[in-house]
């Protein structure tokens, strides 16, 4: 238990700064009056007083926290965070006189740190102002990690920053560093992330949205996290320019902010050119927008190539992207369409981006693993190491891989066939599982685009909760834990 201790000191201070954020729906609160503001109030004292008398008690144990210690800690923030933004939920519902479990509270909070989007709630047209700020704010902090942002303005996790910082950061290669200390590399990310934040919300009000869905939807957007303040998403709208407007944003976000940053620091556009993620991502997203687009006209879905063009571009870039914005219902278009959208949601997001799955990276590695076997067959003698952008892969990495695509579809199936045992429907389970594991939102059948999560009793709802969580974290930092070699000496 001892050894626990300076974990739990760390966790405490992450409460803490975690709390204070809650400062954002409270001050929206105030200026909309819209009568949550003792939700927020309540719920952030809890928060502030609940992490520093944790800190505080645990503050003659700290020391420099061990790799293992990485992956607990991630862990647990990522579990008690969302037990923490549950408090105003269920403080505002409570005192509306409305019902809301906590399971439903703690899968809506889930959602949002883990940018999936889906959601148990509707009404969002009604609800108060400050309690769709508080959800969309969620993705914000989910989208880049809150223990970066801890590492980033936290000195006092320098000297443990890098274990947290590489249970947290998604991606197979997490030994690239961007600056000589970890502090400075993920102050340069938040940097990157916070100027594409601003732009997103400026294009969104200059194209028509008031600055508070302005300010939700970037949020939704740059997280890659598909919450709204309507029920019917970006269908409310029914605007092109806004719909245009995200697809750009949400690409972006889609990229490495790894790139983002070489290529601010560089002033120019070779990081992107050269790297041979980014140029997957970019070709990928660009075949099965012209796909699903050209199936839409052939089927006579829509009239007009433009207007098929409109929502293939918007849906599928959402959907691929991990988004889970829709402007329309999907799941009634021909099959294959929302089908192969889904089957995009696994892998099309790059790593270091704020999107999920599996990772356009890891896809990358297992093609050319997978050429590199055809040649041993025919050369065995022949040495013909994996290269990325022109450097070799160590195989530990390519061996990582494949132990990861091995835990994925071990997860998937495991947590499908749980589904299926409470009684789901297959496609409702099979896709629901999907969504969250891979953080997109919306499934397909009764958890489609046109639905919400809420259809789910609540043993499913916890399923989808811990799908989202070990998706979140790339599974080896939550499932480690459940190793005996973790716990012991």
């Amino acid at each position: 238990m001892r050894k626990l201790l300076p974990v739990l000191h760390v966790l405490g201070l992450v409460i803490a700064l975690f709390s204070m954020t809650m400062a954002i729906p409270l001050a929206t609160s105030f200026i909309f009056r819209d009568g949550a503001q003792d939700a927020f109030i309540q719920a952030m004292i809890a928060g502030l007083v609940g992490g520093l008398v944790l800190s505080l008690a645990t503050r003659s144990q700290r020391r420099e926290l061990a790799p293992r210690d990485g992956f607990l800690l991630v862990s647990l923030v990522w579990s008690v965070l969302a037990l923490i933004a549950t408090l105003p939920l269920l403080f505002y519902f409570r005192e509306a006189g409305q019902s809301l479990s906590i399971t439903d509270a703690y899968f809506e909070a889930m959602s949002g740190l883990t940018t999936t989007g889906a959601t148990v709630l509707s009404g969002l047209d009604n609800l108060p102002p400050s309690i769709n700020v508080w959800r969309c704010t969620l993705v914000w902090i989910g989208g880049m990690g809150i223990l970066v942002l801890a590492v980033a303005i936290l000195p006092m996790l320098g000297a443990g920053g890098s274990q947290i910082f590489r249970a947290e950061t998604p991606g197979p290669m997490k030994d690239e560093k961007l600056t000589p200390r970890i502090t400075g590399t993920a102050k340069g990310l938040y940097a990157i992330y916070m100027a594409i934040s601003l732009l997103c919300v400026l294009a969104y009000r200059a194209a028509g949205l008031n600055w508070y869905e302005a300010y939700c939807h970037m949020a939704a957007t740059i997280g890659l996290g598909g919450f709204s303040t309507r029920d019917a998403g970006f269908g409310a709208f029914d605007s092109p320019a806004i719909e245009l407007i995200a697809v750009v944003f949400m690409v972006l976000a889609g990229f490495s902010f790894t790139l983002h940053f070489q290529a601010f620091r560089r002033r120019s556009l070779m990081p992107y050119l050269n790297n041979s993620e980014a140029k997957a991502y970019v070709s990928v997203l660009v075949v099965a927008v012209t796909a699903i687009t050209a199936l839409l006209v052939f089927r006579g879905t829509y009239d007009s190539v433009w207007t098929a063009l409109r929502y293939a571009l918007f849906n599928t870039v959402s959907v691929a992207t991990t988004t889970g914005f829709a402007s329309t219902d999907y799941s009634t278009w021909p099959i294959f369409a929302p089908v192969l959208m889904l089957v995009l949601s696994c892998f099309a997001t790059s790593a270091g981006s704020t999107g999920g799955g599996i990772k356009m990276i890891r896809i990358v590695i297992l093609v050319k693993q997978a050429r590199r076997e055809f040649i041993h067959i025919l050369h065995p003698r022949a040495i013909n190491p994996v290269h990325i952008g022109g450097l070799p892969v160590p195989n530990r990495v390519v061996f990582s891989v494949l132990a990861f695509m091995l835990l994925y579809w071990a997860s998937l199936l495991a947590l499908t066939m749980a589904m299926l045992f409470t009684g789901l429907d297959p496609v409702t389970a099979f896709t629901a599982v999907l969504a969250s594991l891979n953080n997109t939102g919306p499934g397909l059948g009764a958890v489609g685009p046109a639905s919400t999560f809420a259809v789910l009793t609540d043993a499913q709802t916890w399923i989808c909760t811990f799908a989202m969580l070990i998706g979140r974290l790339e599974l080896f930092a939550v499932l480690v834990l459940f190793t005996r070699a973790f716990w012991r000496k």
